[in-house]
């Protein structure tokens, strides 16, 4: 039967995002109300600047007092797409102490604090949910903390900033240094006027956090997750890589170690076979790469930013808990009962690609080739070009623990006839 009265929704932020979550309410409430079974009402919209002109919203609903609307008591649910630690921090388990379940697409509050969270969640009886902290509009969250609940997740591995992604695949097809693509992504609009989130790896190792956490139902906190950012990332660099049939992604890595007794997260650049499904993934496209025990290889792929994108993530969670809050329930928590623990980037077992300037002279190569084996390093493959008594020497090594490779590469630095180290990146996806 249906319910009349209408369950009341508060916006905490109407930027981007927030606009788009406000006009679909307001779009498609007959279509929301059939498949929530009741109707939702925008109770409030908490905001910087209340001068702002925000066409469909009723201007008798804007303010900013954004604490006063989560304490107001009405409030079914909380919509908060503010970002940043504070004050969403506070605002959130607010809203909880006074009967509102949350929808949040802020990644790094949740990569940060998110047990915290859903301890006050759980304590008020209330939903946390954040599809859209991750990957935009791409379901990921859902299917992995619900459809393979049953399943042993054992990898996550993809591309989750759309940023990053559109530099790099300009650098990949058009040749253009890294500053070119950048200044191209920034007058499109794909990259912000300070684009350190980004390019430096802090957004992804956030929803590296996230997902790493709900993928191993274990605490991974931000603060586990190594990051490399890709400012260095040359076009020799995608020379080298298509030398090798390869392209360059900025990564996200999440994996079970081969015991299973711990796991790892990891952002970085990353060389990937031209064969693998994400070196296809263009433009400002995000895309996960999922290996589970029994449901095998999954990827999930999409649009992982804007504003009607990531609302439509936001209004799946809407609805979500809208059914929930009818049904006197709520869905799925917070799960960390493995407790592993957490490793660091030495015990992760990859392969390194490596370019050196060298002394174009016999018995280099050998010099080379015993630092490697002195440091327990495979070598698979070595290219060597040169002249003038200068050369370049490029070692691709079989996979082995970081640890042992990054002592490698520094011994190598330490040898008379190493010039210097042009370049080292890992190669991933094999």
């Amino acid at each position: 039967m249906m319910r009349t009265r209408p369950l009341k929704v508060a916006l905490l932020g109407c930027g981007v995002v927030g606009s788009e979550v406000a006009r679909i309410m307001t779009t498609h409430a007959d279509d929301l109300t059939a498949r929530i079974g009741a109707p939702v009402e925008l109770a409030g919209v908490a905001v910087r600047r209340p001068s702002k002109v925000r066409e469909g919203i009723d201007p008798s609903l804007i303010t900013t007092d954004a604490t006063a609307l989560v304490k107001r008591g009405d409030i079914d649910v909380i919509v908060e797409v503010i970002g940043g630690i504070e004050p969403a921090r506070t605002l959130i388990t607010t809203a909880f102490e006074h009967g509102a379940s949350v929808v949040s697409a802020n990644k790094a509050l949740i990569a940060q604090d998110g047990a915290a969270l859903h301890a006050a969640a759980v304590e008020h009886g209330r939903d946390l949910y954040y599809e859209a902290a991750v990957a935009g509009a791409i379901p990921l969250i859902r299917p992995l903390r619900e459809s393979l609940a049953g399943d042993k997740v054992n990898r996550v591995l993809g591309i989750v900033n759309g940023t990053t992604n559109f530099i790099l695949d300009a650098m990949d097809t058009t040749g253009a240094g890294y500053q070119e693509a950048l200044d191209e992504a920034t007058a499109l609009g794909y990259a912000e006027a300070d684009p350190t989130a980004d390019v430096e790896g802090f957004d992804a190792a956030a929803k590296a956090a996230i997902l790493a956490g709900i993928a191993f139902h274990t605490r991974v906190r931000l603060d586990d997750v190594y990051r490399e950012g890709m400012s260095e990332v040359t076009a020799a660099d995608f020379a080298s890589a298509k030398r090798m049939g390869c392209t360059i992604k900025l990564l996200a890595i999440c994996e079970r170690a081969a015991d299973g007794e711990s796991v790892t997260a990891r952002v970085h650049p990353a060389m990937i076979p031209l064969s693998h499904p994400l070196a296809s993934v263009r433009g400002a496209y995000n895309a996960v790469f999922v290996e589970a025990e029994a449901a095998g290889q999954l990827m999930f792929y999409g649009p992982g930013a804007g504003g009607a994108p990531t609302a439509s993530a936001v209004l799946g969670d809407l609805v979500a808990v809208c059914r929930n809050k009818l049904a006197e329930a709520t869905g799925p928590g917070d799960s960390a009962y493995t407790q592993l623990p957490v490793g660091s980037m030495g015990e992760v077992v990859t392969r390194y690609h490596i370019s050196l300037d060298v002394a174009d002279k016999p018995g280099v190569l050998a010099q080379v080739a015993t630092v490697f084996a002195e440091h327990g390093v495979s070598i698979d493959t070595v290219r060597q070009t040169g002249k003038d008594g200068e050369a370049s020497l490029v070692v691709v090594t079989h996979r082995a623990p970081d640890a042992a490779l990054t002592g490698t590469v520094d011994a190598l630095r330490k040898l008379d006839t190493v010039r210097g180290v042009a370049s080292i990146m890992r190669v991933e996806g094999e």
